[in-house]
């Protein structure tokens, strides 16, 4: 009904290309151009063990149907369950497996699948001769088992499985069992929030504790929520073995994460406790974490972490305490965590922000310090006793660091082996390639003291990806292979065999879809093939697309990939309507922000919230225009915001013009999320555009007073940013036709769909041409089938009279 009123409350603007449609109006389809490209069935994604010998080939529907976007769901803490079956209601299914070894030409089906799968939750068993998955029911969760080499699933319980807080399976380092959450059988009924009478108020106290938080959704708002949060996630943990049978491992908890040792012998297990709080999501409610043996008998309580309301301000602001508890990959059985020695705050000057501490099985002596990082601490990758890399980065700054260090020697200084600013793709040195150790864990794939890298390959001149050698005792490297391709893009996937000179490779065209080959750098042949997927998207393949470079008014450089129809005439050059979309991206360096990577040998691929589709309309798209707003030194890139963002795109149009192909005086803007806010604002404050799409947005930064987006600067520090950059507060002087769109159900921190709701009620106020379109049960992102077509309806009619048939009426 409320999608009625909406779309019934446009009447008043008097907009009669659509004045017949509006009572009553049901879900629309788009024209048959945009259709043929949506519904589809799309290829399969791929699932490769370890050694590269074996492949699954997962298959799913491309969307959702409204009826199981409309199935029940209840939205506590940050979570979205379907109380009836356990999972996360917003979950995608997989609905058939196929099998096949690299060298095979065919994928075999999977037999003993259950009838209509709706199959997650996939894992590997530790020698990756099995894959668990679960299959959600009618009424609940299963788990089912896959043996590889015969092809084969079957289950192992019934749909009694605990989803409701992520993956509920974890294998046995012996692989002969999995330890599953279960419902307990005397979970109590859960409370109706729509029926129940209320005890009394919801009352919330601030105790004079800063707790500057972000605008979160989906939070616990009353006791009757707390109790069907606790229900709800509240398991037992249960040992199951290979024929089914189960026994009671661990009595009922809240558990939120279990992680084997990698020898197998203890189990770190992560609890969820109260007090909950209606300000943040569960990941900052109280949690306990501990080690138990494979008996279930606790061994050492590691940390317990208190509610996380306040932190300090900052996006590197963190907690005190234990936090990245994690097991090292390359020890039997030895915990890793790190912790703050600034308090936590980043406005503290340190020469050290973070400390890395191991403690050994049985975690009885006093924890080693192994290292520390100059920025906050983000990850390791373990090799052996002598060699691990660490991570660290600092928003503020975009740098990140990379080190080596030699784990046998506690508190010897790292050493930087990469220092950069992450956000500079043309120096990027590449991801360090891992395999799998005796443990079936992830570590370093080591030969002696080199490792290998695997790089994007981005460059002033194109993308070409690559594989170095690094020697990590001296930081010397050396190219073992790039790719030359320069009509095709060479995505490496992984040094298969470094000895042999294998790699796995995805290769790509514009018009031909990504398919795995194998290549042989020591041998002169073409790489072998390993999958044939086929392009569903055949009325694409003779779309004209190029990549443009073009300079924004005060030099700097920005690019975007251009699309112009099949058949398009590059001679005669036909003025074109064009559809412009973007999205903009904080920097603090100009360098970083003139990089592309945008490539015009990637597949050309829609998705649901593409704007490529209108090509097949008769309309040039230029898609991911680069939209960067910069603040070096001491100004942050919001100070000059609109600015910025009008300059972008008045450089975008005038390239597009200067080569013929369009018409300026019909272009439309569109994005999503902030591509929306981006939107409006470009509405508002310039003439550049005929009208525009706004999806999902957020409109009136006041809304959003703890920060936004990049931005960390509170309201009341920065008033005049806040108002400045939100269009709600310039409303009265917006005239250009904007089409609002927004899922009611709008999961996303600050996006709440009343941003659009009561945006659209400013415009209306000052007569301006709008449309708001709201679609029942959506989230951020769009889902189901029929949301998608009328999205793609909606924005096709309107794109129709305001751009392509501007002035014709």
């Amino acid at each position: 009904m409320k999608l009625k009123l909406f779309l019934l409350s446009f009447l008043c603007a008097g907009f009669g290309i659509f004045a017949t449609a509006q009572e009553n109006l049901t879900y629309q389809k788009p024209p048959k151009e945009i259709l043929e490209l949506v519904d589809i069935q799309q290829p399969p994604s791929v699932l490769m063990d370890n050694a590269k010998e074996n492949m699954l080939l997962l298959y799913r529907n491309s969307y959702k149907t409204i009826a199981e976007l409309s199935e029940d769901e209840l939205r506590l803490a940050g979570l979205r369950i379907n109380p009836k079956t356990n999972i996360s209601s917003r979950a995608r299914f997989i609905n058939n497996i196929k099998f096949k070894k690299l060298t095979e030409p065919e994928p075999r089906q999977v037999t003993g699948l259950p009838e209509n799968p709706r199959l997650s939750n996939f894992n590997w068993s530790p020698d990756e001769k099995k894959m668990a998955f679960t299959h959600t029911t009618d009424t609940g969760v299963e788990v089912w088992v896959l043996d590889v080499a015969e092809g084969e699933a079957k289950s192992l319980t019934d749909a009694t499985v605990n989803a409701n807080m992520g993956n509920p399976i974890s294998w046995f380092r012996d692989g002969s069992a999995l330890l599953v959450r279960m419902l307990p059988a005397d979970r109590p009924a859960l409370i109706d929030t729509e029926e129940s009478v209320p005890t009394g108020p919801t009352v919330t106290v601030s105790g004079g504790i800063l707790a500057q938080n972000r605008t979160y959704q989906d939070l616990l708002k009353s006791k009757a929520d707390e109790f069907n949060f606790e229900t709800l996630t509240t398991s037992e943990l249960y040992k199951v073995n290979l024929n089914g049978d189960k026994s009671l491992w661990k009595e009922k908890a809240m558990y939120r994460g279990e992680s084997f040792s990698p020898d197998g012998k203890y189990v770190m297990v992560t609890t969820i406790h109260r007090p909950f709080s209606y300000i943040v999501p569960l990941y900052r409610f109280p949690s306990t974490t501990d080690i138990y043996d494979l008996d279930g008998n606790l061994v050492q309580t590691i940390e317990k972490t208190p509610l996380i309301e306040d932190l300090p301000k900052g996006f590197m602001a963190t907690r005190q305490g234990k936090r990245n508890i994690s097991w090292r990959s390359d020890q039997p059985a030895t915990l890793v965590w790190a912790e703050a020695l600034d308090g936590g705050d980043p406005e503290k000057e340190v020469p050290f922000r973070d400390e890395i501490f191991s403690q050994d099985a049985p975690f009885k002596e006093k924890p080693k310090s192994l290292v520390k990082t100059i920025n906050r601490f983000s990850g390791i990758t373990w090799g052996n006793d002598r060699i691990a890399i660490m991570y660290d980065r600092w928003w503020n700054n975009r740098n990140t660091k990379t080190y080596v260090f030699n784990p046998s020697r506690p508190g010897e200084e790292a050493k930087v082996i990469f220092d950069r600013n992450y956000q500079d793709r043309y120096s990027d040195p590449g991801d360090l390639e891992t395999e799998k150790n005796k443990y079936g864990q992830y570590v370093l794939k080591l030969d002696g003291n080199t490792a290998y890298l695997i790089g994007d390959g981005y460059s002033e001149k194109g993308q070409f990806p690559f594989v170095d050698e690094i020697n990590l005792s001296n930081s010397k490297k050396e190219r073992l292979y790039q790719s030359r391709s320069t009509d095709k893009l060479e995505n490496i996937r992984a040094v298969m065999d470094a000895r042999k000179g294998e790699l796995l490779v995805r290769i790509e065209s514009k018009n031909e879809y990504p398919n795995y080959y194998i290549r042989n750098l020591k041998k002169r042949v073409a790489p072998m093939p390993v999958t044939r997927f086929k392009s569903p998207f055949k009325s694409l393949e003779d779309v004209h697309k190029e990549v443009v470079t073009y300079k924004r008014g005060d030099g700097l450089e920005l690019s975007g990939t251009l699309y112009l129809p099949a058949g398009y005439d590059l001679n005669k050059k036909e003025k074109l309507p064009m559809i412009l979309w973007a999205y903009p991206r904080e920097y603090k360096d100009k360098n970083s922000a003139a990089q592309t990577t945008a490539n015009p040998n990637a597949f050309t691929f829609p998705y649901y919230g593409s704007p490529v589709y209108w090509v097949t309309r008769g309309y040039a798209v230029l898609d991911g225009a680069a939209f960067p707003i910069i603040g070096e030194g001491d100004r942050e890139p919001n100070d000059s915001f609109r600015e910025q963002l009008v300059a972008n795109a008045k450089a975008a149009i005038d390239a597009v013009d200067a080569l013929g192909y369009i018409d300026r005086e019909r272009v439309a803007v569109g994005g999503h999320s902030y591509g929306a806010f981006m939107t409006a604002n470009l509405l508002t404050h310039s003439k550049l555009f005929a009208a525009g799409i706004a999806r999902s947005g957020a409109y009136n930064r006041t809304l959003t007073p703890f920060g936004f987006q990049s931005e960390e600067r509170n309201y009341w520090e920065a008033p005049e940013i806040y108002n400045g950059m939100s269009p709600f507060m310039h409303a009265d002087k917006m005239k250009t036709p904007l089409l609002l769109i927004h899922g009611e159900a709008d999961n996303n921190s600050g996006t709440y769909p009343m941003q659009s709701e009561r945006y659209f009620n400013a415009l209306k106020g000052f007569g301006a041409p709008a449309r708001l379109v709201m679609l029942p049960k959506e989230s951020h992102g769009y889902a189901a089938l029929e949301s998608i077509l009328h999205v793609l309806w909606e924005q096709d009619q309107w794109l129709e009279k305001y751009v392509k048939n501007k002035n014709k009426e």
